[in-house]
């Protein structure tokens, strides 16, 4: 079985012309599933092939098909939400007893993706309009490369890092306005590709191998020579674990302003939106861990930190004036966010080696930035109004979760 999470993005097509801004939709995935798969081991060299699914949960949207400032462009949403894959892999055996695999694997992947296409705002609040959906499965290719170290004779745990490339099928988009001057745009067609880059963390069950055994006895399970496994006792009392991290970041942010209940139908037409992407950023984090005698916990970090990057655009669909799309670009400078996470637990089973709990918490994120310059990108007869100097963002989450802590000495 496996988790994991990463990164995805999907392309449409243009069928009006070159886009002024938009077409890539971004979407952020967490995934699980399982996999399984058979080696071949001549002395340090291992030889496999593997299957593996995963089911994903991943969702993202941008604006789309934006030829120019008269044409009312579209909303694409992308929601990846499954994966395949069949691959060969070829490892090297290291390390004192032969116990770590380092390898690199490639083969064939096949993904479902599905999404809509929206028109926004094109006809003032006064008709309803229509959605192109799309639900597509599609074949393409995965290489990846990882790290797999056996714990036991029967278990083992991998990193792995897969980078997978698809293309799309042809979907009809709806008939769009074009304003001034006053004329409907017959249906066209849009073509999707997509990517991912992926990160899984996976437990592997080796056939064949004793599930009790703390001794190793199987030579070709990545091992030349025996090892002994030798558990520690779980030690009574209090204990603290902390540190400090130093973060380098990419920040995205999207705030929409939906046409309904103006229209009937989609809510994902929109009237207007804010989007604050490529906020590189640099932060410092302090996080801990404190366990008590009986079961009780608390954990937590802090971090703070700084971005001069990154742009603002702000996008206007349909607004007062009869026009049809606008869209001005701004700069981000002086930027700061602060962070926190606080959460208290409590154990619900301990062993030597492991421990299973649950926690609940609180999560608070701050943001402020300026905003100088702005650029009319879409329709110049409507330059930019008086930019709005600093972006105030607060975001404040209760959490209930459960966890799982294995010890490892």
């Amino acid at each position: 079985m496996h988790v994991g999470g990463g990164y995805g993005r999907t392309s449409f097509s243009n069928p009006y012309g070159p886009s002024i801004y938009g077409d890539v939709v971004d979407t952020p995935a967490f995934l699980a599933g399982g996999q399984f798969g058979y080696n071949w081991q001549n002395d340090s060299w291992v030889l496999g092939v593997e299957l593996d699914a995963s089911r994903a949960v991943s969702d993202g949207t941008n604006s789309c098909l934006a030829a120019a400032g008269n044409i009312v462009s579209a909303n694409c949403k992308a929601s990846p939400t499954a994966f395949v894959a069949g691959t060969g892999r070829l490892g090297y055996a290291f390390g004192p007893q032969g116990h770590t695999l380092a390898y690199i694997k490639g083969g064939v992947a096949w993904q479902n993706n599905r999404g809509d296409v929206v028109n926004n705002n094109e006809y003032f609040g006064f008709m309803s309009q229509e959605t192109t959906h799309f639900d597509y499965g599609r074949v393409g290719g995965i290489i990846g490369f990882g790290i797999e170290q056996a714990l036991t004779p029967a278990w083992s745990v991998k990193f792995e890092y897969d980078s997978l490339q698809f293309g799309g099928p042809s979907v009809v988009t709806s008939p769009t306005v074009q304003f001034p001057p006053f004329a409907i745009l017959p249906q066209n067609t849009t073509s999707l590709s997509s990517s991912y880059q992926i990160g899984k963390v996976a437990l592997n069950y080796h056939f064949g191998a004793d599930p009790r055994a703390a001794q190793w006895f199987d030579p070709q399970l990545y091992a030349k020579t025996t090892d002994l496994i030798r558990p520690i006792a779980f030690a009574a009392g209090w204990s603290f674990e902390g540190g400090s991290r130093l973060w380098l970041s990419r920040g995205r942010f999207q705030w929409d302003n939906s046409a309904v209940p103006s229209i009937s139908g989609d809510p994902s037409i929109l009237e207007s939106r804010l989007t604050y992407h490529r906020l590189d950023g640099l932060s410092g984090e302090l996080f801990g861990r404190l366990d008590s005698p009986w079961g009780i916990f608390l954990k937590g970090y802090v971090g703070a930190g700084r971005f001069n990057r990154g742009n603002m655009n702000d996008e206007d669909w349909g607004i007062y004036g009869g026009i049809s799309y606008t869209d001005t670009i701004s700069g981000q400078s002086n930027g700061k966010f602060t962070y926190y996470t606080a959460d208290a637990g409590y154990d619900l089973l301990r062993g030597t080696d492991y421990k299973v709990g649950g926690f609940i918490g609180w999560t608070y994120y701050g943001q402020k930035s300026d905003t100088p310059g702005c650029v009319q990108l879409a329709n110049f007869f409507f330059p930019c109004l008086e930019p709005k100097r600093q972006h105030d963002h607060r975001q404040t989450e209760y959490s209930l979760e459960c966890s799982a802590h294995r010890r490892e000495r």
